[in-house]
């Protein structure tokens, strides 16, 4: 693996971050306060570009390289943008968007990938229910062809952008008395009668992506709509997992970085009994394990991104330890940070508090630390 980043992309990256500062930082506070969805800042994602990177040209991206895309992620966690946004556009982005490009035919990938690479439609994955989370073949949503249209009957449960979403990637079993091979994806436009989203639910963290039920009554969609092919359902899910163990950590880890920034500051700034409270022993340690943190978790992450790149299977084991890292280990770099800032730490003012609520969030969505724990003792 190459550890060096070309001169173009760190000056991108660069970009992305004095971009993030001026164009959405500024709101972040308010809006995760409120627990409002930054619209305006989601679209001007889209006209800077980050929203459709890795797609080609021709459908409104830039054919960015996986590397590259990952470090626009970094780079938006770094400049200080919240947990929130940045899940919802890797929900858009990578679980809806990259399904239809790197699954869908020319017809589909031409109706959908230059709206959601602009920005002008949000993108969601419907792929959880209420009693189906990690047993993704215990799924109950189906989906029964009739003629040249399919009828979905189902409810999916914590869809990321799911109350604000034009297009839905969803995904139901076609097959009776199977499992795994009995999925299929499918796209679900707002507004298609019998489909429609629950009322947004309040969370501890992420506060400013809008999450949702997605109810699915009769729902009857084209034919044209199916994904692939029948029962190809479940390899398309699993095969987000290379962007969910990059891109979609990437700005954690960045916000990690923001967050060393604003502690590594507040030491030397904070006096206690005389001095800087970065000159005694406790707060070196505490930053210093931050440090190690993230160097840990960027060589993690980019090392899958890298391997993507070079189009290589992807290691399953290497997949479950990023993410069991970052999810796991990211709590306690999230809560010394909090301590050091001693009772500001706990107030909204100092932003270290809204980064350890969006942290909690990393090892339970996209495949809990538990799940991660059993790949990694069958692998090794």
């Amino acid at each position: 693996m190459d550890f060096h980043f070309a001169d173009e992309q760190l000056m991108f990256k660069e970009q992305v971050i004095r971009f993030a500062k001026k164009e959405i930082v500024p709101r972040v506070q308010e809006h995760d306060l409120k627990g409002e969805f930054d619209a305006h800042a989601f679209r001007r994602l889209g006209e800077f570009g980050i929203l459709g990177l890795h797609f080609p040209e021709a459908l409104g991206g830039s054919d960015a390289d996986v590397v590259t895309t990952v470090l626009a992620g970094e780079a938006l966690g770094e400049a200080g943008v919240d947990g929130g946004l940045t899940l919802a556009y890797g929900a858009h982005t990578f679980l809806c968007g990259d399904t239809i490009y790197a699954h869908g035919t020319d017809a589909q990938r031409a109706a959908y990938i230059p709206k959601l690479a602009s920005g002008e439609w949000i993108g969601c994955m419907g792929l959880t229910e209420p009693g189906a989370g990690s047993d993704v073949a215990s799924m109950t949503t189906r989906a029964e062809k009739r003629g040249d249209r399919y009828v979905l009957n189902g409810n999916k449960m914590f869809i990321t952008n799911g109350p604000v979403a034009d297009v839905a990637v969803v995904y139901a079993k076609t097959g009776k008395d199977l499992k795994h091979a009995g999925i299929s994806a499918f796209i679900v436009e707002k507004g298609t009668p019998g489909f429609s989203a629950g009322n947004n639910l309040i969370k501890m963290g992420v506060r400013t992506s809008h999450t949702s039920e997605l109810i699915f009554e009769d729902c009857e969609i084209p034919e044209a709509h199916l994904i692939g092919q029948e029962g190809s359902g479940f390899l398309m899910a699993m095969q987000t997992v290379e962007w969910d163990r990059s891109a979609l950590l990437a700005p954690f880890v960045g916000a990690m970085t923001y967050v060393l920034e604003k502690c590594t500051r507040y030491a030397k700034e904070r006096y206690q009994f005389g001095r800087p409270i970065g000159q005694f022993q406790a707060i070196k340690h505490k930053l210093a394990d931050i440090k190690i943190f993230i160097e840990a978790a960027r060589t993690l992450c980019y090392r899958i991104a890298w391997c993507k790149d070079q189009r290589r299977p992807l290691n399953h084991l290497e997949a479950a330890v990023a993410k069991l890292f970052v999810g796991d280990w990211g709590l306690r770099p999230a809560n010394d940070a909090m301590a050091l800032f001693g009772g500001y730490g706990y107030c909204h003012e100092y932003e270290v508090e809204r980064c350890f609520r969006d942290s909690r969030l990393a090892p339970i969505g996209g495949g809990t630390s538990e799940i991660q724990k059993k790949i990694i003792s069958k692998l090794i």
